[in-house]
């Protein structure tokens, strides 16, 4: 019995307690009313009993709070520990678990609105760390399935997420996941660009499938020109160049230094690293890479054959053996100047021993080997150069070659196909290079493909076939009066038969005497630059080999060369990579 009166008693407390507040809430809405009486205002406290105006006593749960401030005018000063910074997120709620909408001062939705606003900061840092959480407890192997589908633009912004993703993303492991599986797309990498008379050292790249241009600053090339570019797998070679001595940036042939350094560029990973230099300097030096055997060794393929000179032809399709089966005439030739066993021509030994041992490394772990050449280009003073290079990836050495006869001419153009690089001089004379025999060939077509002298040929091999590009007059369908036109034809080589076919004319007219053209898988990119009107332009074209019609299509109408200089049409050079 005592402790129901207990009770009873403490409940009639908390209904006068409750009774008391109701007509403090009322007294003061009342003098808020009659304050701040305002059309819509007005009306709708005479509906709810309280205005909307008091949303600075309320705290951020949604809870009235009016009492607290006439709690202090009753000298209650418990009331103020009670609304303390703790209990502010909490919802008042009416004893007894009834609650009465007197005291909610809000409409609705409101509250939750007026809550979010205030907490906006708390739930960004919650949001934030279950991302955080979930980066965490998210396996690598998974991670590592998600990035390397991203795009490569889409890649690049992942890495800027935190440092794991970022390592995660450039070791050698997943560099080789994202090499062999299917989401790389087309990329061309345009170097050279000349602005304000100044070697900027930019490069611009196309991402071919998005048509979108991205600039990659490359302070390393600042001041450098002349240069040829190849591509290995996901890496771009620079080799060679000059750069003047007198006005340094610019494009000054008076007082020129001419590179014999290699730099590699990987836009994978953004980063810039140097190779073995060249043993000669050169400028605008013929390229091809080519993948070779597991056991290639340049050493002994190649230190050798120095003093060679075309030891073997091929003419209209019929090769020297069937001339010459035991090649007697070829022993007799080289029997006093070539001697296998003279000491000085060896191999070294421990040299050959420590390539032999990285070769096994290399293929314990499975890697393609591979082998880049440089050929012709300008020397020193400016002359041309028939000499040549290889270098060997593995090993990081250059080895010279053998030199290519004097009256071969001016190297122009080359290109490895079917593990053979093929170069063509300004004398319409073609050769060939065997990479694992390390010697030419001289090669004698049916007939060469007719161009004008002023356009130098152009060598692209895909998929196993040999394609030249030149510039020819096209007749005026022998109409008197009309004016001959000039047309870009694209020619096909049988390997078999020696024997020239057209196979496609590119759209374009043929107002670039320096365009660039460059074969990935089975596509042909091509790129001319020229200034007309005051203003450069640029023309990217893509064949289909694989296409039975072979025909040409523009694939970018964003011009980035608008804000170049015309210099730019002479030193551009390209690189086509799939990332």
């Amino acid at each position: 019995m005592y402790a129901e009166s207990v009770s009873e008693e403490a409940l009639r407390q908390d209904f006068e307690t409750l009774t008391v507040s109701k007509r403090l809430v009322r007294s003061v809405s009342q003098k808020l009313r009659k304050k701040n009486h305002r059309g819509e205002g007005g009306e709708e406290d005479k509906v709810r009993g309280v205005s909307l105006k008091c949303l600075t006593l309320y705290g951020r749960g949604g809870g009235c709070k009016v009492g607290a401030d006439t709690g202090e005018e009753l000298g209650d000063p418990s009331y103020r520990r009670r609304s303390s910074a703790s209990e502010e997120g909490k919802v008042y709620k009416s004893i007894c678990g009834i609650e009465d909408n007197n005291f909610d001062c809000f409409s609705y939705g409101v509250r939750e609105k007026f809550w979010k606003k205030n907490n906006r900061k708390d739930l960004d840092l919650e949001e934030s760390v279950r991302n955080s959480r979930m980066h965490i407890f998210l396996p690598d192997d998974i991670l590592e399935m998600c990035l390397v589908r991203l795009p490569l633009t889409s890649l690049m912004n992942a890495r800027l997420v935190c440092k794991k993703w970022r390592h995660l993303t450039t070791t050698p492991r997943f560099l080789q996941m994202r090499r062999e599986g299917s989401c790389q797309k087309p990329w061309l990498f345009i170097f050279g660009a000349v602005k304000d008379g100044y070697c900027s050292g930019e490069i611009h790249a196309l991402d071919v499938s998005q048509d979108q241009w991205h600039r990659i600053s490359a302070d390393i090339l600042r001041g450098r020109f002349m240069f040829s570019v190849a591509s290995m797998q996901d890496d771009i070679y620079i080799v060679g160049g000059c750069s003047s001595l007198t006005n340094f940036g610019r494009v000054d042939r008076s007082s020129f230094k001419t590179h014999k350094g290699v730099l590699v560029f990987s836009p994978l990973t953004k980063s810039w690293r140097k190779a073995s230099s060249m043993k000669f300097a050169r400028s605008m030096p013929i390229l091809g890479i080519s993948e070779v055997c597991s056991d290639f060794s340049v050493i002994q393929s190649h230190q050798n054959r120095h003093d060679r000179q075309f030891p073997r032809s091929r003419v209209g399709g019929v090769s020297d053996v069937y001339e010459d089966p035991h090649r007697l005439s070829l022993r007799r030739q080289y029997r006093n100047a070539f001697d296998e066993n003279e000491p000085s021509l060896l191999p070294n030994r421990r040299s050959y021993k420590f390539i032999r041992q990285r070769c096994e490394q290399a293929n314990m772990k499975g890697c393609k080997r591979f082998v880049l050449i440089a050929v012709g280009g300008l020397g020193s003073w400016d002359e041309p150069l028939n000499s040549g290079e290889i270098y060997d990836f593995l090993s990081n050495k250059w080895t010279e070659i053998q030199k290519l006869p004097i009256d071969f001419g001016v190297v122009c153009a080359g290109v490895v196909c079917n593990g053979m690089f093929y170069v063509c001089s300004e004398n319409d004379k073609l050769a060939g290079y065997d990479i694992e025999r390390g010697f030419w060939i001289g090669i004698q077509t049916s007939a060469f493909p007719p161009h004008v002298h002023e356009y130098y040929p152009k060598l692209v091999s895909c998929n196993g076939h040999l394609f030249l590009l030149s510039v020819s007059w096209c007749e005026g369908d022998g109409q008197i009066g009309r004016r001959n036109k000039a047309v870009r034809k694209l020619w096909e080589l049988d390997l078999m038969y020696l024997t020239w076919t057209e196979v496609s004319v590119h759209p374009d007219a043929p107002m670039d005497w320096n365009p660039v053209f460059v074969a990935d898988r089975n596509l042909i990119f091509g790129v001319e630059m020229f200034k007309i009107f005051g203003q450069v332009l640029d023309f990217f074209t893509v064949c289909d080999v694989s296409d039975v019609e072979m025909n040409w299509s523009h694939i970018s109408r964003n011009h980035m060369a608008h804000e170049l200089d015309a210099s730019s049409c002479m030193t551009k050079t390209m690189a086509v990579l799939h990332l």
